[in-house]
C-alpha cells in the first residue's frame, strides 16, 4: 500500500513539474518572442534545454522544500499529506493558466504543502516559511523592479547617441543570451522544488532516511519541467510579453538579465524558493517605468498582484480540503 502511494506521489509530483514548465515557460521566453529576438519555436527549444541544465546545477532549494516546510508523518498519513499538497498546487496552476495569469507555481506548491500540513496537524515550520518564502516573496519583486529600473536608465544613457537601428539589432542578439540565462534560472529554482517533494515522499514512505537528492530524482524532475516548457504557455506569454507593457529589445534584455541575476543569487546564496514569475514580471515593470509610469498597464499589474496574494492561501485551502476528503478513506 505504501509503495503504491509513493509511486502515485512521484507521478503526481512529476505531473506538477510538467504543469510548472508549461505554466512558467513564458517567464523565460515572453520578452524575447514579443520583441522578435527569437521565434516562438526557437525560444521554446532554448528554454527547454536550459531548464534541464539549470535543474542539475544545485540542490539548496530542493532541500528547503523537502525538509523545511513541513514534517510529514511517516507512512501512509504522510504520503497523503504530500499528495494533497501537490494536487492543490496543480489545481491552482491550471486555474491561473486558463485565466492567463502569471501566478507562482512555487508559491502554489508551498501553499499546498502548508494547507495539507495544517489540516493533518503535521508540524509546519512557520519560521522557515517566513524567512525563505514570505520575506523573499515581498523582497524579490521589489528588488527586481528597482534594479531593472536603475540598470535600464544606465543602458539608455550609454546608448543615447548610438544609431537606433544598429542598437536594436545588437540587443536582439543579446536577448538570446539573456533568455538562456533566465531559462537556466527557472530550471535552477523550479525543478528543484519538485525534487524536494519527491524526496519528502520517499522519506515518508520509508524508502529513504535522509533528504539527499538521488540522481534519478534530479533527472526525472529536469526532464518533466523541460517537456512542460517545450509545450509552451501561450496564454501567459501574451500577458507578460505585451499586456503589461510593449517591450523593445533593450528593455527585454535588461529585464531578463536582472531577473536571472536575482534567481541565481537566491538559489545559490539563500536557498530560498522564490517565484520566477514574480521576479520577471517585476523586472518588466521596472524597465517599462523608464519610459514613463503610465507606460506600464497598472490595471493588468493589479490583476497579477491579486493572483500573487491569493496563490498561497488558495492552493492551501484546496489542499486542506483534499486532505480531509482523503482522510475519510484512510
Amino acid at each position: 500500500m505504501e509503495l503504491a502511494l509513493v509511486l502515485l506521489v512521484v507521478v503526481i509530483a512529476l505531473t506538477f513539474d510538467y504543469t510548472n514548465g508549461f505554466h512558467d515557460a513564458a517567464n523565460a521566453i515572453a520578452t524575447s518572442v514579443s520583441t522578435r529576438a527569437l521565434t516562438p519555436h526557437a525560444a521554446l527549444v532554448l528554454a527547454a534545454v536550459m531548464n534541464f541544465v539549470g535543474a542539475l546545477l544545485g540542490t539548496g532549494v530542493a532541500e528547503t522544500i523537502g525538509s523545511g516546510i513541513i514534517d510529514a508523518p511517516l507512512g501512509s498519513a504522510g504520503l497523503v499529506v504530500v499528495l494533497a499538497g501537490l494536487l492543490g498546487a496543480i489545481a491552482w496552476n491550471l486555474i491561473t493558466w486558463w485565466k492567463g495569469l502569471p501566478s507562482s507555481s512555487s508559491h502554489a506548491l508551498i501553499g499546498g504543502l502548508t494547507g495539507a500540513g495544517v489540516a493533518s496537524a503535521a508540524t509546519v515550520h512557520w519560521s522557515v516559511i517566513l524567512d525563505k518564502v514570505a520575506i523573499p516573496m515581498i523582497a524579490s519583486p521589489l528588488v527586481g523592479f528597482l534594479i531593472a529600473y536603475v540598470v535600464m536608465v544606465g543602458v539608455l544613457w550609454v546608448v543615447r547617441n548610438a544609431a537606433p537601428g544598429r542598437t536594436t539589432r545588437r540587443f536582439r542578439l543579446a536577448q538570446t543570451v539573456s533568455a538562456a540565462a533566465m531559462a537556466l534560472g527557472h530550471g535552477l529554482q523550479d525543478a528543484q522544488k519538485t525534487m524536494g517533494v519527491i524526496v519528502l515522499a520517499l522519506v515518508a514512505g520509508g524508502l529513504q532516511s535522509d533528504y539527499e537528492i538521488p540522481l534519478w530524482v534530479k533527472l526525472a524532475a529536469a526532464s518533466a519541467i523541460s517537456l512542460g516548457t517545450y509545450s509552451g504557455g501561450w496564454r501567459i506569454m501574451r500577458t507578460l510579453g505585451r499586456r503589461v507593457i510593449e517591450l523593445d529589445p533593450a528593455r527585454g534584455f535588461v529585464a531578463e538579465s536582472v531577473a536571472a541575476g536575482v534567481l541565481y543569487s537566491t538559489a545559490f546564496v539563500l536557498h530560498a524558493p522564490i517565484s520566477t514569475t514574480h521576479t520577471i514580471t517585476s523586472a518588466i515593470m521596472g524597465v517599462g517605468a523608464t519610459k514613463r509610469l503610465s507606460a506600464v498597464r497598472w490595471g493588468v499589474a493589479r490583476t497579477i498582484g491579486a493572483a500573487w496574494v491569493l496563490t498561497i492561501p488558495a492552493a492551501g485551502c484546496v489542499a486542506a480540503l483534499l486532505y480531509l476528503v482523503f482522510s475519510l478513506f484512510m
